[in-house]
């Protein structure tokens, strides 16, 4: 469903309009909360895992810091500073991609060794971003449209595990299921209804509707979320922790860097490819990638894990057409205060994980949509067939093995990078399949047809 509108209708679709707070506020509120509980986990999954183990107040804390740095990275990455950001909506926050090989980290040498690795990470990302012109070439059209197809591949599970409760004891529940429905069914009367630009906000319509849902169902506690936070303003710390250095680890975090650059990239090529119709290009990609990385040293001077491009929310725009800028720093500072005044934060946190699952579900599979157009438009030869065949058949096939052992003869490293990432495999072999097969394949094809 693509909703792409033209100039004339709304400068809601247009990179650069001016739509006005008033106008675009509605979309950003839409986009932050389609994101916000996604973005406070990951930070509570290391911090319990380091030895010692953060205490509840310690995560709190570090959770405001992610939310003010996310909307700082958001705003950049909207408005470009220097070399520093791409100039499209891009909402950044934390990172998921990091946090089995961080919880290792954190287990084994404690937190300071996670900001070591985050801060070592983020600076050879950012260098990657203002060295594009060197490598820019080897992200061949086939290889971005495979990243792209990857990353809504690999969603696809996301949206049906926050269906159905989590990783909650209740998961699969009548309640939860019944909340997660009535929020797709929500979305989808709303844009069958509503006309014009109010269409869009189908996504706000079905996360107030099963959150009413959820509080029926006694799937919310606000008083707890309220109850436990760090109270009214706050602000934050620079290096709460004092960062260890430890070559293993910076070594294994700075391979998974190279994985969120990819996956970065494939949002971005996503978002100019499915809205505005164009390829990514090299100022947009040394901006996507330095906010990514340079955003995630950032991120690790205040404590906190790496951040990165959100494709929920690039799924989103995807869907909805509405590409303006003003939308992700109205986004962006909504996070930054959030961030600053914990209780809004608080209570948004608590969006019932079946109600984000039933807006994920209608947008996590325009990124995959738009990876499938990307493939086809890089054409439908011999070769670029081989390489997404290969590609695809091994990604998929191997991270869903991993249960079955099917990298247990790989080094720790190898299997805690592609394990059970499918993006990351998915990029290694179609760069390398690109970069060996013989480029006139398809002209041999030809000779030989024809000689018949």
């Amino acid at each position: 469903m693509n909703n792409i509108r033209p100039a004339s209708r709304s400068s809601l679709y247009v990179l650069e309009g001016n739509p006005g707070i008033g106008k675009a506020f509605p979309y950003s509120v839409q986009q932050i909360l389609s994101m916000f509980v996604t973005n406070l986990v990951p930070i509570g999954i290391i911090g319990a895992a380091a030895m010692p183990a953060l205490s509840q107040e310690e995560i709190l804390v570090l959770v405001q810091n992610a939310m003010i740095v996310s909307g700082i990275a958001t705003i950049i990455q909207a408005t470009p500073i220097w070399k520093l950001g791409s100039g499209l909506p891009i909402f950044m926050g934390v990172s998921f991609t990091f946090v089995v090989p961080l919880s290792a980290i954190a287990a084994k040498y404690g937190y300071g060794a996670v900001i070591g690795s985050v801060l070592a990470g983020g600076l050879l990302e950012g260098l990657m971003g203002l060295t594009v012109k060197y490598w820019k070439r080897l992200m061949a059209p086939i290889v971005s449209a495979l990243v792209v197809t990857g990353i809504g591949l690999s969603l696809l599970s996301v949206g049906a595990r926050s269906f159905g409760g989590g990783y909650a004891e209740d998961f699969g529940s009548v309640h939860n299921l019944v909340t997660g429905t009535v929020t797709i069914l929500a979305c989808l009367l709303w844009m069958i209804h509503a006309k014009g630009a109010k269409r869009q906000l189908s996504i706000l319509v079905g996360l107030a509707a099963g959150y009413v849902t959820a509080l029926l169902f006694g799937l919310v506690d606000i008083r707890g979320a309220v109850e436990n936070t760090v109270g009214w303003f706050a602000l934050p710390r620079i290096l709460p922790y004092k960062p260890s250095f430890h070559l293993d680890a910076i070594i294994s975090i700075c391979i998974i860097y190279c994985v969120s650059a990819t996956e970065t990239l494939g949002d971005a090529a996503a978002v100019t490819g499915g809205v505005l119709r164009r390829d990514l290009t090299r100022n947009e990609m040394t901006g996507v990638l330095t906010v990514d990385g340079f955003g995630s040293l950032f991120s690790g001077l205040f404590g906190c894990s790496p951040i990165t491009s959100y494709s929920e929310n690039v799924g989103l725009t995807i869907m909805t057409g509405v590409i303006n800028r003003n939308v992700a720093r109205i986004g962006g500072a909504i996070m930054i205060i959030a961030g600053l005044l914990p209780h809004i934060g608080g209570f948004i946190s608590t969006i019932p994980q079946p109600v984000i699952g039933g807006v994920l579900l209608m947008v996590l599979g325009q990124i995959l949509a738009s990876g499938v157009e990307m493939i086809s438009e890089a054409g439908f030869t011999t070769r670029n067939k081989l390489i997404t065949a290969i590609s695809l058949s091994i990604a998929i096939g191997f991270t869903a093995s991993t249960e079955a052992g099917i990298w247990e003869s790989f080094p720790p490293v190898i299997q805690a990078v592609f394990g059970q990432n499918v993006v990351a495999v998915v990029f290694v072999l179609a760069l390398f399949l690109n970069l060996v097969l013989p480029k006139d394949m398809d002209d041999k094809k030809q000779d030989g047809t024809d000689s018949t």
